[in-house]
């Protein structure tokens, strides 16, 4: 679970699988055979710790530290890596046999490759990192981190001795012998047994810890950032001297395990932590393909020199070399990640019913509602609701990757949605968060809303440190200490488990200007920003004041504060017609609503159409059936012509009575309607539109429920 701006792992896992090509290609033996020792036998040995301590700091924490039982992330791994493993052992299998690899091979033999070596000579890596996870995840089940830590130490240890420092222990016969006897079932210690699980358990206790508490300074942060790449470059002159020692007195049975290997990777990976940058998943899938697909590229640059005489440049020149197999590497991943992508959505998302999610409009309104921002406040848009109905993960994804990084939900289980969306940057829960669940706000890095001076003692009762915005009730009645409570507010500062982050206030009148909505709003303001000045006069420090949504950043923007919570407006309407009509912000509507037409079938006069015969036909009329129903948030209230569906550029009306998955409607008189064509239910086909305004006003409701309230089983698609 990624809940922080990680993205710097996303980079370093691109710079470590080339790392891993350079492994395989010796790119300095051209120019210096003991620079090239250097670069590939200890610099580029901390490339796969890397993918591991990646792989265990999003993956392990939950399992060794908060000993979670579920287990679907888990499996989700392992099959996932066996299914690239299985397809690796196919794309690798036609080498093998030209190879005659495979020839005379036992059986025992064939299992030990496939479970310990790799039927390719990197793809020891796959199994490898599955036996590695599982086993950490028995032994945490067990113990307590620093007694696993202490056994995945001794395990690399027992690896070290056959692996860098094998020619001690030649000097022991029966130790000797011991080891001798391992290598006919492995062909090496660096695997999942004895390699593996100390990276992966450094990683899981990064994950578990990485993230600085807000109260630590920013000065404090970067003397710890200073101190890690000290550390960092001490240890890698270490693991130099180290592998280079080795090297020398030809100690070495093979060279993946060093003693500093260890503290520099610690130190490694604390540093690139260190470096905030959103994700890059796309960054993820190119430093797997290139791993796994890189002998390959070594092979067809080695083909293509031969057979174009090319080998003194392409071959001989190890660093030229090493260049076109990385350029073709990585263009490989790419398109290969790009197929794979393309398949997985291939059989999609439009085959019912759906939502479109238009990524320019919602980056067009971003535009205009931070024209609108007082100087020193920024957006906090609110997903609840499903993003109101467009789909929290996806729109925050996207209004992450435009650069806001400031979000507010409704509960603590959209919180969770958001952060295994990879939804980055802070989430502040508006609504009331159960005791039973205040270890989740933590566990996911959320900010709870303290909704009274009862609900913050409660929280700091519960005994671990709790980032928190105060709620300010300045008339609306509803969450909130009231504002005249000054005293008591002031007393939640010294609770010493709250990290007080921000405080605010909810104006409940400020879709309207009119003179007695206006003067309401104005005294909302004024008391809120009475109790933040008592409050500082205090000493109480509060470092993010906001009031503004959507109505009262378009209304009000003079009222200032340091965040606007917009929600509605960001997804390019108001509540009402009447709303957008007396607005000069060019709002433009995020989605559309579509779903396919599953029959279409002509109805003789006296036939009845749907539940309770709501509509018997008087002549022959051509119907429609939509894949798309009440289930799905479209009104039941809209049926019996009520309502309308859009195809082929022409307004079809809904005939009888709405059901829970389908909806029929009326086509006589438009030419061309076959099954699977798409109708439109909200948005535009043609010169013709159905507005969410439309939809609301027909029913009797706003805007908000009608977008609310659109079903979970409708795919979210950006376009």
């Amino acid at each position: 679970m990624d809940t922080k701006l990680t993205g710097s792992l996303d980079d370093c896992k691109i710079i470590a699988a080339f790392l891993v090509i350079a492994i395989h290609t010796s790119p300095l033996t051209s120019f210096n055979a003991e620079a090239d020792f250097v670069l590939t036998r200890i610099l580029a040995r901390t490339a796969v710790p890397f993918f591991l301590m990646v792989t265990g700091y999003f993956l392990l924490p939950q399992y060794i530290f908060g000993k979670s039982m579920d287990h679907r992330p888990l499996l989700r791994f392992v099959r996932k890596t066996l299914l690239l493993y299985a397809a690796a052992i196919l794309i690798f299998l036609p080498v093998n046999l030209y190879a005659g690899q495979l020839e005379d091979m036992g059986a025992a033999d064939f299992i030990r490759m496939l479970l310990f070596d790799g039927t390719f000579y990197h793809l020891w890596y796959l199994p490898a990192s599955i036996t590695g996870v599982l086993l950490l995840w028995m032994l945490g089940k067990k113990f307590s981190f620093q007694i696993l830590f202490m056994i995945c130490l001794a395990l690399y240890g027992f690896g070290l001795s056959g692996d860098s420092y094998y020619g001690f222990i030649m000097k022991l016969p029966a130790v000797e012998d011991l080891y001798n006897g391992l290598f006919h079932i492995f062909s090496h210690t660096r695997n999942g047994l004895f390699y593996v699980p100390v990276f992966l358990a450094m990683g899981a206790r990064f994950g578990h810890t990485s993230s600085y508490p807000s109260c630590v300074s920013a000065y404090l942060r970067n003397r710890k950032r200073r101190f890690h790449i000290c550390g960092f470059l001490i240890s890698l002159l270490l693991l130099i001297f180290e592998g280079m020692l080795l090297h020398r007195f030809h100690v070495q049975r093979h060279d993946s395990m060093y003693l500093s290997l260890l503290p520099c990777m610690a130190f490694l990976f604390a540093v690139v932590l260190s470096i905030k940058k959103r994700p890059v998943p796309v960054f993820r899938s190119i430093s797997t393909w290139i791993y796994l697909l890189h002998p390959l590229m070594i092979i067809l640059v080695r083909g293509a020199a031969k057979l174009t005489h090319c080998q003194a440049v392409f071959v001989e020149n190890s660093l030229i070399h090493y260049i076109s197999v990385c350029f073709l590497s990585g263009f490989s991943a790419w398109m290969t990640g790009r197929y794979f992508t393309f398949h997985k959505h291939r059989y999609d998302l439009k085959g019912r019913a759906w939502i479109e999610v238009d990524r320019k409009k919602l980056s067009h309104n971003v535009s205009v509602l931070k024209d609108l921002l007082p100087p020193g406040c920024k957006l906090m848009p609110a997903v609840k609701a499903n993003a109101y109905g467009h789909g929290a993960v996806l729109i925050a994804g996207i209004l992450n990757q435009i650069g806001i990084d400031s979000f507010c939900a409704a509960s603590v289980s959209e919180g969770i949605e958001l952060r295994k969306g990879g939804v980055c940057g802070e989430i502040l829960i508006l609504g009331y968060t159960h005791p039973e669940y205040f270890p989740l706000l933590g566990k996911y890095d959320l900010t709870q809303t303290v909704i009274n001076s009862r609900y913050a003692k409660l929280l700091n009762e519960y005994g671990k440190p709790m980032k928190v915005h105060i709620k300010i009730d300045t008339g609306m009645h509803r969450l909130g200490e009231r504002a005249e409570h000054v005293e008591e507010i002031a007393h939640i500062f010294e609770l010493k488990n709250l990290m007080i982050e921000g405080i605010y206030t909810h104006l409940c009148a400020d879709e309207s200007t009119s003179p007695k909505d206006r003067a309401f709003t104005e005294a909302q303001a004024k008391a809120f920003y009475q109790v933040v000045s008592a409050l500082r006069k205090r000493g109480c420090s509060c470092p993010r004041v906001h009031l503004l949504a959507s109505y009262g950043l378009i209304n009000y923007p003079e009222l200032s504060g340091d965040y606007a919570r917009v929600g509605i407006a960001l997804y390019g309407v108001l509540s009402s017609r009447s709303d957008v009509e007396g607005c000069s912000v060019p709002l433009l509507p995020v989605l559309s609503v579509k779903a396919r037409i599953a029959a279409v079938r002509d109805i003789f006069p006296g036939e009845s159409v749907g539940y309770g015969l709501a509509y018997t036909a008087a002549e022959k009329r051509k119907i429609a059936v939509l894949s798309i129903g009440y289930a799905d948030g479209l009104p039941r209230a809209l049926s019996c012509g009520k309502g309308s569906a859009l195809v082929n550029g022409r307004r079809a009306p809904i005939t009888g009575r709405i059901c829970m998955d389908q909806t029929i409607i009326d086509i006589t008189g438009i030419p061309g309607v076959r099954e699977g064509d798409i109708a439109v239910v909200i948005g535009r086909s043609g010169g013709e539109e159905i507005t969410v305004y439309d939809i609301a006003e027909q029913t009797g409701t706003i805007t908000n429920e009608i977008l609310s309230r659109l079903g979970g089983r409708l795919e979210r698609i950006p376009v």
